[in-house]
């Protein structure tokens, strides 16, 4: 008997160890990420019951939950309105959740572990429960500035600070009303929700760091001009200087832009030249000489083909392989099946900015608790040595160049702005996504931007990159120096 009881007594304490170890682990270790499960309806419900905590631009608050008399104890509310909305996303008990209110819900909603303690003194004081207030690395005015500079165009904006990759402005047109996917009447969300997913725009998709990612054009020959000065070329590296090229094992041809000779049409061109006036014929060429795996190794150091996550989950931009030479020259001008986000474009120009070191873009400075505690602050992260210093420094110079004689669109009085354009084919007949990329001031970085402007124009029309992308960094530029 005494044995058996043994037997029972060990079983029983057995389970009750089990008990409590996966009892632990679930209130602990794996708490925020079952809090954070888009199938864990209850922390959805949950979230109705608190109030949630604020999303902040700065000083400004850009969304917040106010008190309801629905069945739901509050509605979340927009202030910052349509600027703001591929930031924040939306929150709503009927859609899934997007943006900021999607990748900070633990602590926006006030179950994370960090808010363990602050739970359990609001349950034994009575006291209601708040989320965390959530404040981002977003300037109110650089973000409107880069709103207002875009106008009616379809695209995107970023702004980083190359010293800390901080985002200053992060912009995506259309937009749409985030408050009306947020509406507690489930008929009202669900009707708004159809009628955004069905409007061709695609005022859903974040454009800056996500949806159908764009051939960069020659923005991308700030990577080319990199790989060719980290493998032995200079600025005064030559190349030869036909009118049109035809690319290998193919009877196709390409031209530059002006359907003549780089520059002053002499014989051989210069890297500096070439880049300055941005001919396709010199940088096919160079792609053919340094080969498919230089041009894929710098691009990866720059970040290309690697997940990102600012929080907001980023779409990779990508170098694939070249599967021939004539692709390899086609995407040595950021063509062929080179793709890109604006972020991505803006990370470039903020690495070269920094002396060659890549560092991770993030969108949050820091998260207060209800007690206004900081429970999560921004700290800089260095993702590596994406080109050498004296490289950046190279290439700082070629991009003032660039920008003093020949991008008068992005020039600001008393300041040297570095800088590339970009126009890069659309599938839309005599149409082009319009680019610029770079920071200023060029001898003590405050700002790295990318712009593009989709289906911005055409050369027939001249209405280039120059005249359309760069007055818009220009601005964006300018709103950060004049601060």
């Amino acid at each position: 008997m005494t044995t058996r009881l043994r037997r029972v007594t060990i079983v029983v304490f057995a389970l009750f160890l089990s008990l409590f170890v996966s009892s632990s682990l679930i209130q602990t270790v794996f708490a925020d990420s079952l809090n954070a499960d888009s199938r864990n309806t209850r922390v959805i419900r949950d979230g109705y019951k608190i109030q949630r905590g604020s999303i902040l631009a700065g000083n400004t608050v850009i969304a917040q939950s106010e008190a309801s008399d629905s069945v739901f104890k509050y509605v979340r509310t927009y202030p910052g309105g349509e600027a703001y909305s591929s930031i924040t996303g939306y929150y709503s008990h009927v859609l899934a959740s997007t943006g900021i209110e999607a990748s900070e819900n633990v602590d926006l909603t006030g179950v994370g572990k960090s808010q363990t303690v602050e739970q359990l003194i609001n349950r034994i004081n009575g006291t209601t429960q708040r989320g965390s207030d959530v404040t981002l690395s977003i300037d109110p005015d650089i973000q409107q500035a880069a709103w207002d500079a875009l106008g009616d165009r379809n695209g995107a904006a970023v702004a980083i600070e190359p010293s800390t990759g901080r985002i200053l402005a992060l912009v995506s047109k259309p937009s749409y009303d985030a408050a009306a996917l947020a509406d507690n009447d489930s008929d009202t969300a669900n009707q708004v929700f159809d009628t955004l997913s069905a409007d061709s725009s695609q005022p859903l998709v974040n454009r800056a760091i996500a949806g159908d990612t764009y051939a960069p054009g020659s923005t991308f020959k700030l990577v080319m001009t990199a790989a060719a000065l980290e493998n032995g070329y200079t600025p005064d590296s030559d190349f030869d200087n036909p009118a049109a090229l035809t690319l290998e094992q193919s009877t196709t041809q390409i031209h530059n832009v002006t359907n003549r000779a780089c520059g002053s049409g002499t014989s051989k061109v210069t890297l500096k030249v070439a880049l300055q006036y941005s001919c396709n014929i010199p940088f096919a060429e160079l792609g053919l000489e340094l080969g498919s795996d230089k041009v894929k190794s710098t691009a990866e150091a720059f970040g290309f083909d690697q997940d990102l996550s600012i929080p907001l989950a980023v779409t990779a931009s990508r170098y694939p392989t070249p599967t021939s030479p004539a692709e390899l020259q086609l995407s040595s001008f950021g063509q062929a099946n080179v793709r890109v986000t604006p972020l991505q474009m803006a990370s470039v120009a903020a690495t070269i900015a920094n002396g060659g070191t890549r560092l991770q873009p993030s969108l949050i400075d820091q998260v207060r608790n209800q007690s206004l505690e900081v429970t999560s602050q921004f700290e800089k992260t260095e993702l590596g040595q994406a080109i050498s210093p004296e490289t950046a420094q190279t290439l700082t110079d070629l991009m003032v160049n660039n920008v003093s004689t020949e991008i008068s669109g992005a020039r600001i009085d008393g300041v040297d702005v570095a800088g590339k354009t970009g126009t890069a084919e659309t599938t839309k007949d005599g149409q082009y996504n319009l680019w610029f990329t770079g920071f200023a001031p060029a001898n003590d970085p405050k700002v790295a931007v990318a712009v593009v402007v989709e289906d911005g124009g055409s050369y027939n029309n001249s209405e280039g990159s120059n005249k359309v992308a760069a007055p818009i960094a220009q601005k964006i530029m300018k709103a950060v120096l004049d601060k």
